[in-house]
């Protein structure tokens, strides 16, 4: 406890994280216009803020990358990741907090935010985070400050501790009282808060407030307690020591007050920072990292400029670097750094260096992705830390408008995949397009944006093809004959196939029953490629699936048989023969689980059940109070669009992961629309 907690720890790295549209980018920007990093602060809507300056952000006015600025206060470097709110592009969020010695979480007294504030607040606590609460937009407040924090307690396992009490001025709050200063300030826009004297109802609120600060603080200091429980009043350094040693150790979340718009709350909010954030040293501790001396770095971001090559944004963790220095990478790979770049939004400057605790860009470093740790050492080092994107929820399937740009898509893919490991590309094997996997609608509206505007890229897009097939009921036996006279050698295929439905699930199995050399047995390869490319289109149109196939009998003639003929007349039989065999349409159906705020269950199995969903079960969400986990089987074509529709039922917090099931038949009116579609498609 007597260990001074405010000694200067080495330049700092912050995370402001918080959900959608809390106001995260304008407290970075009066931060940096605070510390004097900029003159003005900027505006989102004026698209002048040092954060969300990309284009894809400026047209949407929300975040939809981080963005990273740097600063300096009382002599102290900080470098300020700004988040995006939104759940479709939380993977940035999830790559660069392993990194961060602490995080800001904006928020509003917002209750219908409550579950995306339990998400992020989750994220922290697992990973082990000091954090802040920010509650920002205080001057539009309308609830006393206690119901505030009853309404976001149950968002945070562990308790929200008031750092400050909002002064009332009729139903206006025009500044605050900080509890462990015990002193009262009033607001000034766009300048620094002026110090007034506590005195009557401002004292007394100040008084029950602190005394229940000390309280939550003194679960976890047994000296504190006794002094509380014999009405001795604590050391205000012992009270400061508390705070700083239990939000490191996430006991606490304490809760700081403030507008961002206004500048309210800035510099007390930097000087908890300061005060009470752990270092670097602390910082990669957590993660595991060993004492070394030689550089040790970790990738939280990479970004491909248009006309600046490749960028890999990291923390240096320990240890020195110097621009030219080769790094190893715990993927195995290795690069020579080509540029140190200081990050200021969109302006970065050169640096000659970096040294632990910096938060820089490294340039070129071609093979190196992030998540990667990175060592100036002769060895590739450990990997300190394993970010899996979260499941794909929404697909679209892609071509290039113009075909000679088949290869620069693919390359402008591959470079979005690097930026952002989120976005999944597969090929469909079936319709050859290239298929987009990305955690929402927004989420690939801007990465179609990115490849037209920064890889000069215009692509097609379409809902993704639905994975149809189809099956037989009915056992045939159908001879398949080809038989060609051109002069010359001609060609000729005799075949009697037996052809059977299968159970749902078993595939194909081709056999033979053939005797006294009907068919000669170096055909009999040729006989079932032919069955194959039969299956391949069905009558109805699709792939033949759950058939087994039984060669019995033929005939060949000595001069003009040969594979080919044997594989075009097995592929006659069966094309002749399937549509006698009672062909029916299956379509894929999938296991859903969704997870979703429990108020929101009703309408989530409202909507499941308008797409065909059949509603297996619902439970609450371990260790999640106040979610529930909905289990369902569900059509693939119904699925489609799911993300949006659920989205919307609860307020961007909820999301879903599914599984491919089974095949089940589809008969009728709805299995005819299908058929004519993809004929007309076709």
């Amino acid at each position: 406890m007597g260990q001074d907690v405010r000694s200067p720890q080495g330049p700092r790295c912050i995370a402001l994280v918080g959900p959608f549209q809390s106001g995260k980018t304008t407290l970075l920007e009066a931060i940096l216009a605070r510390t004097g990093a900029i003159k003005n602060a900027g505006s989102v809507d004026a698209g002048t803020s040092v954060g969300d300056a990309t284009p894809e952000a400026r047209h949407h006015k929300m975040g939809v990358g981080l963005s990273a600025a740097t600063t300096t206060f009382m002599g102290d470097n900080y470098t300020f990741i700004d988040c995006p709110g939104s759940v479709e592009f939380a993977h940035d969020m999830r790559a660069a907090l392993p990194a961060v010695d602490a995080a800001v979480v904006v928020c509003e007294a917002d209750e219908k935010k409550l579950p995306q504030l339990q998400i992020i607040l989750r994220e922290l606590e697992d990973l082990g985070i000091p954090r802040f609460l920010f509650l920002n937009k205080i001057d539009r407040a309308n609830k006393r400050i206690r119901e505030t924090l009853a309404t976001l307690q149950p968002a945070s396992r562990v308790p929200l501790v008031l750092r400050q009490i909002p002064i009332w001025n009729g139903d206006l709050i025009e500044g605050f009282v900080d509890l462990a200063l015990e002193r009262a300030f009033v607001y000034r826009e766009h300048k620094p808060s002026e110090v007034i004297a506590l005195e009557g109802g401002n004292l007394d609120r100040e008084k029950e407030a602190r005394f229940s600060m000390l309280e939550k603080l003194a679960d976890h200091d047994d000296a504190l307690m006794e002094q509380l429980l014999e009405d001795i009043q604590p050391p205000r350094d012992a009270v400061f020591d508390d705070l700083a040693r239990e939000l490191r150790e996430g006991l606490i979340c304490p809760v700081l007050l403030g507008a961002a718009a206004r500048e309210n709350g800035v510099l007390r909010l930097m000087k908890a920072l300061r005060h009470e954030a752990p270092g670097v040293a602390e910082t990669a501790k957590r993660l595991g990292a060993s004492s070394q001396k030689d550089a040790l770095a970790y990738v939280f971001k990479t970004v491909h400029l248009q006309h600046g090559g490749k960028l890999s944004l990291v923390r240096l963790l320990a240890g020195h670097l110097d621009d030219g220095a080769t790094l190893q990478s715990s993927s195995g790979e290795a690069g020579r750094v080509s540029g140190i770049l200081a990050v200021n939004g969109a302006h970065d400057t050169k640096r000659p260096s970096a040294e632990a605790g910096d938060t820089v860009a490294l340039g070129k470093l071609d093979a190196i992705k992030t998540g990667d740790t990175l060592s100036g050492g002769k060895t590739a080092p450990s990997a300190l830390v394993q970010i899996a994107p979260a499941p794909p929820v929404l697909a679209m399937s892609l071509s290039a408008t113009d075909r000679k740009d088949d290869v620069k898509l693919g390359q402008a893919l591959l470079r979005l995949n690097e930026e952002d490991p989120s976005l999944t590309m597969i090929q469909n094997p079936r319709t050859h397009d290239i298929v987009l996997w990305g955690q929402g609608e927004m989420h690939l509206r801007v990465a179609l944006e990115r490849l037209r505007d920064r890889f000069g890229v215009n692509v097609k897009s379409q809902p993704p093809a639905i994975g149809y097939q189809e099956t037989i009921r009915k056992s045939i036996t159908q001879r398949g004959r080809h038989k060609k006279q051109s002069g010359g050698h001609g060609q000729f295929g005799d075949v009697v196939l037996e052809i059977k439905p299968m159970p749902r699930g078993t595939g194909f199995e081709f056999h033979e029953t053939v005797v006294g050399g009907a068919v000669p047995r170096n055909y009999i390869g040729a006989v079932e490629e032919g069955v194959v490319d039969g299956l391949a289109k069905g009558p109805l149109g699709f792939p033949v699936i759950d058939v087994q196939v039984t060669l019995t009998d033929g005939s060949y003639h000595s001069v003009d048989s040969s594979d080919l003929a044997f594989r075009t007349a097995a592929r006659i039989g069966m094309s002749e023969g399937l549509p006698q065999c009672q062909p029916v349409l299956l379509e894929p159906i999938h296991m859903v689980e969704i997870v979703c705020p429990s108020d929101a269950t009703a309408k989530i199995n409202a909507i499941l059940s308008a797409r065909r969903g059949q509603i297996l079960g619902f439970d609450t969400r371990e260790g999640w109070p106040g979610w529930d986990c909905v289990r369902a089987t569900m059509p693939e074509a119904e699925i489609g669009d799911l993300i949006v529709e659920l989205r919307s039922a609860t307020a961007g917090a909820g999301s879903f992961t599914r599984q491919f099931d089974r095949m089940a038949e589809v008969t009728g009116r709805a299995a005819d629309q299908i058929i004519a579609a993809h004929r007309v498609a076709a």
